[in-house]
Order: C-alpha cells, then sequence, then structure tokens
C-alpha cells in the first residue's frame, strides 16, 4: 500500500539522518475504503492526489509545531505492507480523518518512492496558511480560505537522491 507521510524540511532531515520514517506508530495517509467512498471516484490517481493532499494538510498542522521551520510543506510517498497501515473503523467517516492510516512504525526511508516538497515560491502562502489554521479550526471563513489557499501550490516532485539537497546536506 502507498501511503503519503507527512513531514517539515526538519523532519525529512531527521529522516535522512536516522534512515528512517516514524520511530513507532505514525499516521499517514493513503487510499482507504473512507477516502474512496467521500470523493466517489474509481480513479486511483485521483484518489492517490487526495491522500497527497490530505498529507499535506497534515504537513501544514506540523509546520505550525515547529515556528522555526522553513515554511514549506513536505510528503514523503512510500509502500508499506498492507497489514502495516491500519485505518481506524470508528473515525472512518469523519472529514478529519479521511484517508488517515497508522502505521505500525518506523519505516525505512530506503522504501520511499518518492518526496513531494513545497516549492521557494510557496514559502509566503504556507506560513500565512500555518498562521491562519487555528482561526479555521475555529470556523472562521477568512481564515479557511487562506488555509486552502496553500492547496493552490502543487507539491514538487523529488527523487529520493535529492533528500540531501532538499535538507541542506547535500554538496
Amino acid at each position: 500500500m502507498r501511503v503519503y507521510v507527512p513531514l517539515t524540511l526538519p523532519g525529512l532531515a531527521e529522516a535522512y539522518k536516522t534512515g528512517e520514517l516514524g520511530d513507532g506508530p505514525f499516521v499517514a495517509y493513503a487510499v482507504t475504503p473512507a477516502l474512496r467512498e467521500w470523493y466517489l471516484s474509481d480513479d486511483i490517481e485521483e484518489l492517490e492526489y487526495a491522500a497527497l493532499n490530505r498529507a499535506a494538510l497534515a504537513s501544514l498542522r506540523l509546520l505550525a509545531g515547529e515556528p522555526g521551520a522553513v515554511r514549506r510543506r513536505v510528503v514523503v510517498a512510500v509502500d508499506v505492507a498492507d497489514r502495516d497501515a491500519v485505518a481506524d473503523p470508528d473515525r472512518g467517516l469523519d472529514p478529519a480523518a479521511l484517508g488517515e492510516v497508522r502505521v505500525a512504525g518506523p519505516v525505512a526511508l530506503a522504501k520511499a518512492a518518492a518526496v513531494h516538497v513545497d516549492s521557494v515560491e510557496a514559502e509566503g502562502e504556507v506560513g500565512e496558511a500555518v498562521d491562519a489554521l487555528g482561526a479555521a479550526d475555529q470556523g472562521d471563513d477568512d481564515a479557511q480560505f487562506i488555509v486552502d489557499g496553500a492547496d493552490d501550490h502543487e507539491l514538487l516532485w523529488y527523487a529520493t537522491q535529492e533528500i540531501p539537497n532538499l535538507v541542506g546536506l547535500g554538496g
């Protein structure tokens, strides 16, 4: 199963240093039955894109907890055994938990298929979205508009060999 792991650039640097994603059970996003039902689609690419976007929103939330981190969302796509990524049946249709799975953890970074990261040009709007998250969670429509604006920036695709350059460890 392909899962999308939300991170920040410091989180990606740590994963690169340790060679592992997660240090125990951790949350990722995948094409779950609930996500299929919510999006009413059988197109796997469309559903994987939806799961990627759910992980990008989770990355935005991680950025809110890391004030010093560069304001760029990071998502690592990695393949894990189906048994290692489980959706919570009690939260299946909760819109906030769509596509959410718990990965038994840790997963070797070497198993990653790709890394998706915002461009440098997205940093301003991603930073504004991070700042607006609290108000958006409280129902502020203007703040939600700002948070949704981060989605206007497509995450760029990078090969895993490019991770050292992404996290500032490249030559």
